[in-house]
């Protein structure tokens, strides 16, 4: 699964991106846990952040497998 950060997630994971193996799919809360024991410094994000699968925001109840693209989207201000 590949994982892509953006705006203010770069700065907190240290990365743009993450590869993650996944033996089996994932519900959101799986995803989040593998998430957050990896990069700790998101915990202060999750209740603002959007998940997207292959470029699609997604529900509490989609499934991550392998082969998808995984975005984390923090809220966006604009001016």
């Amino acid at each position: 699964m590949h994982v892509l950060f953006f705006a203010q997630l770069k700065d907190v994971t240290g990365c743009a991106a993450t590869q993650l193996a996944t033996p089996s799919p994932l519900s959101c809360e799986e995803l989040w846990t593998v998430l957050l024991d990896k990069f700790p410094g998101l915990r202060a994000h999750r209740g603002n952040v959007r998940l997207a699968r292959n470029w699609e925001y997604v529900d509490g109840e989609t499934r991550f497998g392998d082969g998808d693209e995984v975005a984390l989207i923090p809220p966006v201000s604009g001016g």
